[in-house]
């Protein structure tokens, strides 16, 4: 039994030195074979090792049979012995066209820069041993054949380097074409180059960065260059193939609406690939073509907004008021559309216009033509904008109010190159115009207005509070009076030290609207929870009534009146004449009823607290005294 034990044990022992032995010993390898690569291009040849011992960095010698050498093997680069090329390669080492590039220690690769037909041959890529003992695999081979470079490009037009505005369509064309017996597959790539500031490496240098725009790549897929996806997702950057004549292929790139960054160096790339035996695909040829410089001159230098009339404008009150805008300097070989809008900053007090505020929009015109008006939508019926001429946009108002007054301007929002743009594309660029000042010429007008309190009995809650507010609109022509009643709340008294109670000034809270006589003739309601009437008395004599007041009705009551006019066309407007009236201040006393209910409460609450003082004394009392009763016995 020992022995059989012993046995099995030599065995595995034999075994296991085996599989050891066997896997560290050395394996060269060189990707399968045969590869196809074009005279005058470069080749690679990718060489690693392993299952070695010694040191890390490996040693590599490679060797080139001819395929009309006889079999007989020359020296082509070493990487431990300067003096190994054979005199065919000498001077190629020399000058760096051949030579090894080491990837790591073990892995290398021989790179012949400008491959030539008699480089045509078996490859064989040796290791020396560095082992203890000599086992393995120490060189591999692969056949390498040198075919004839066909590939052929060419452009149909340049670019002269003129510059071209802002929003032209461009449109590049390349023809490329191959022909070989093996079945390799060609690529096609646009880019330019832009040219930067100061390089690192030198005073005065340019630093030259090349941006690849579009390709059809070797599998025939369209991809954008990073920097143009954006611009490919939305149809503005294409690339197409064609069949020209003999086989070849035309490839048209279409870039629309061009910016200022596309300003550059265009070129046509083409690339010849194919499929090597280990299924990768591999660049065996290419040819860059330079098409010329393009140069974008940007919009915003030539592009002018001038409005007319310029300065100040005072027109009569009620008369039609028509401004103009003219945008000069387009290229009309540019097909751009154009946002065009009237802006106006500015309100109107007595005969000044106060320029401050927030701008507003009066009206704007979309490149589609669609005339859309600002928040003011009665301008919609008394005004109109229209495309007179192209570039000349006009503004006009058939009857200037007061609410008119302000400065007006031009916005021109330009979509270079982009006739209808969609609601999200952003405007190339936006210019605004110089300011014209509109100060109306308006009649004079005047307004009073004097708040009352008729005499009659006390307010009491309950009652009815009537007000009168008398308004006097003096002016020329039609006018109307719309009147608003406003009511704030008495303020709470401050009472100081030796002093009477007084009125708090620093109290001071918003009046509310508590109604309007329009100058239409109706009448609005804006409170809650009180019966509230408005009524027109005489043509002077406006009357406020609240029915059945309760004390949220009380506090300091006064009408502001505003003076409206009427136009040449028969429209009201604000003629901005406004008048605020005294103040009147209504208290509500309390009622004979609740007069009475104040004692009557007073004293059952006083009653109700004797009764109980009392039965308290009694019921403590009688506890004590039964208490005392039980002791003694």
């Amino acid at each position: 039994m020992r022995t059989m034990m012993a046995f099995v044990k030599t065995a595995l022992f034999v075994f296991l030195h085996w599989v050891l032995h066997y896997a560290v010993c050395r394996d060269v390898t060189l990707p399968a074979g045969p590869l196809y690569r074009v005279a005058g291009f470069s080749l690679s040849l990718p060489c690693a090792v392993s299952g070695y011992e010694g040191p890390r960095t490996q040693d590599f010698e490679w060797f080139l049979e001819r395929d009309d050498g006889g079999g007989r093997q020359i020296g082509v680069v070493s990487t431990r012995d300067k003096g190994f090329p054979f005199f065919p390669f000498q001077a190629r080492v020399m000058s760096g066209e051949v030579r090894v590039e080491r990837d790591s220690g073990d892995k290398v690769r021989l790179v012949i820069q400008r491959l030539r037909t008699e480089d045509q041959g078996k490859y064989e890529c040796y290791t020396p041993s560095t082992d203890n003992t000599f086992q393995g695999k120490y060189s591999d081979s692969v056949i390498v054949n040198v075919i004839p470079d066909t590939l052929q490009i060419s452009y149909s037009r340049s670019l002269t380097g003129q510059p071209v505005p802002e929003g032209t369509d461009l449109a590049l064309t390349c023809t490329a074409s191959i022909q070989s017996e093996q079945l390799t597959h060609l690529s096609i790539t646009f880019g330019k180059r832009d040219s930067g500031g100061a390089s690192q490496g030198g005073v005065g240098g340019e630093v030259s960065t090349v941006r690849e725009i579009i390709s059809i790549d070797n599998m025939l897929g369209v991809v954008p260059g990073l920097s143009y996806k954006t611009r490919y997702e939305n149809g503005e950057v294409t690339l197409e193939k064609r069949n020209g004549e003999a086989g070849q292929g035309v490839y048209v790139m279409k870039m629309r609406a061009v910016q200022p960054d596309d300003t550059g160096l265009y070129f046509c790339g083409a690339s010849q690939w194919i499929l090597d035996p280990d299924r990768s695909w591999q660049k065996i040829a290419q040819r860059t073509l330079d098409i010329g410089n393009l140069t974008v001159q940007q919009l915003a230098e030539s592009l002018s907004v001038k409005t007319s009339p310029k300065g100040e404008v005072m027109p009569q009150l009620g008369s039609p008021l028509l401004l103009t805008c003219e945008v000069t300097g387009l290229p009309s070989e540019v097909n751009s559309g154009l946002l065009v809008q009237w802006m106006k900053r500015g309100s109107v007090s007595s005969s000044e216009v106060r320029t401050g505020g927030v701008e507003v929009e009066v009206a704007k015109m979309s490149p589609d033509g669609v005339v859309s008006w600002g928040d003011d939508l009665s301008r919609a019926s008394g005004g109109s904008m229209e495309k007179v001429a192209e570039g000349r946009y006009s503004l006009k108002l058939f009857s200037v109010r007061p609410s008119d007054t302000g400065v007006y301007r031009c916005v021109v929002s330009v979509y270079a190159g982009r006739r209808n743009p969609s609601p999200s594309t952003p405007a190339t660029f936006t210019q605004r115009s110089e300011g014209v000042i509109i100060n109306l010429k308006s009649k004079e007008v005047r307004v009073s207005a004097v708040a009352q309190l008729p005499h009659g009995p006390l307010l009491k809650r309950g009652s009815t509070i009537t007000l009168i507010c008398n308004v006097a609109v003096t002016t020329s022509g039609p006018s109307q009076a719309q009147v608003l009643w406003l009511r704030s709340p008495i303020p709470e008294p401050v009472v100081k030290k030796g002093q009477s109670p007084v009125p708090d000034p620093l109290v001071v809270e918003k009046p509310t609207l508590v109604a309007a006589h329009m100058y239409d003739g109706v009448a609005n309601v804006y409170v809650n929870g009180s019966e509230v009437s408005i009524d027109r008395l005489s043509a002077v004599t406006y009357r406020l009534r609240v029915h059945a007041a309760t004390m949220d009705d009380q506090g300091i009551y006064a009408c502001h009146a505003e003076a409206w006019g009427q136009d040449q066309h028969g429209s009201w407007y604000n003629t901005g004449a406004k008048a605020e009236s005294n103040t009147v201040t209504v208290y509500l006393y309390a009622r004979a009823a609740d007069l009475l209910l104040i004692p009557l409460v007073v004293g059952v609450s006083s009653a109700l607290f004797v009764g109980i003082v009392i039965i308290a004394a009694v019921t403590c009392c009688f506890m004590k005294h039964l208490a005392r009763q039980r002791a003694q016995k």
